[in-house]
């Protein structure tokens, strides 16, 4: 699984089908309800793993090419997997797919969005632009499996592109680093706060205790002066 927080760094189906296929995979083809409850799973485990991961469709390998060419077949019946697989399995949210210029298929995941007439947008597919920018899942033989996710297409170097996540059958490899860094601000902003108090009630302790006139003597002249008229 391929998740981007950042907008700008989630790419168009083309891309995720090189990015895939870099690595010895495909874009994820699914051939049957068994399949499609796995990755559900999956997506389930991500969003629970509490790395902050939400909105974000998933582009799978269904696609419709031709565009243009003259066809009586139904537009539903134009799609075909990426990896050549045959499966008749679809799994399409209620009207979709729309077909006209969306000839790419992503897999729903928007659990913060209202539900729509087909219930929630959640693991169903929609038919989109290909050259929209979204997640991306990739799929494996059981020999082949990639040493950097997906042929790497993020920039290591930005922290929001860590929430690339491997995700297997038997759930999801946490990275539990990337959880504790975003708190990293939070905590210096305490810190510097607590500072920031600790010194101003010094400062304060410190003003009350210069030195100020003597209590005993505020009254006392040193020079005092003999007049004959004062009387005691």
């Amino acid at each position: 699984l391929a998740y981007f927080q950042d907008l700008s760094r989630r790419v168009g189906f083309q891309e995720a089908r090189q990015a895939c296929e870099i690595d010895g995979g495909a874009l994820l083809s699914l051939e049957s309800e068994a399949e499609q409850q796995l990755i559900e799973n999956m997506l389930q485990n991500l969003t629970k793993s509490g790395s902050g991961i939400s909105d974000g469709d998933f582009w799978i390998g269904l696609w419709r090419s031709g565009d243009g060419v003259a066809t009586s077949s139904p537009c539903p019946d134009l799609y075909q997997w990426a990896d050549g697989s045959m499966s008749p399995f679809r799994n399409w949210y209620t009207d979709e797919p729309s077909c006209g210029s969306e000839a790419c298929v992503v897999m729903y995941h928007q659990p913060t969005a209202n539900p729509g007439l087909g219930g929630p947008y959640l693991y169903q597919w929609n038919d989109d632009r290909c050259n929209m920018k979204h997640n991306f899942i990739c799929k494996y033989t059981p020999d082949v499996f990639p040493t950097v996710p997906a042929g790497n297409p993020y920039d290591t170097s930005k922290p929001e592109d860590q929430y690339h996540v491997i995700a297997t059958e038997t759930g999801i490899i946490p990275n539990l680093i990337y959880v504790v860094i975003p708190t990293i601000p939070l905590l210096l902003l305490i810190l510097v706060a607590f500072g920031t108090c600790c010194f101003q009630m010094l400062h304060k302790s410190k003003g009350r205790t210069k030195t100020s006139p003597n209590q005993s003597t505020l009254w006392i002249s040193k020079t005092p002066r003999k007049d004959s008229s004062m009387e005691v």
